[in-house]
């Protein structure tokens, strides 16, 4: 049971993969997206993002996101 000093998580998903062209969030194949991973908080979850698009920069087409999973597990939270 979490107690009411620990901080709520706020689950957020990072991941990419190679859009098939910059004008459109089309990945090139489904099969090669890169999921990094599941984050406790937004602030961890962009230092991941931040690091894998740089390591990403030499190719346009490769991009990262991050998701706001907390938004869709409860839709009333902000």
């Amino acid at each position: 049971m979490a107690h009411d000093s620990e901080k709520k998580q706020r689950l957020h998903l990072v991941f990419g993969g190679e859009l098939a062209t910059l004008a459109d969030v089309q990945f090139r194949d489904l099969e090669n997206l890169d999921i990094v991973g599941i984050f406790p908080d937004y602030e961890s979850a962009h230092a991941v993002w931040k690091a894998k698009a740089q390591m990403t920069v030499d190719n346009a087409h490769m991009r990262y996101f991050i998701v706001h999973m907390h938004r869709l597990l409860d839709p009333e939270v902000k």
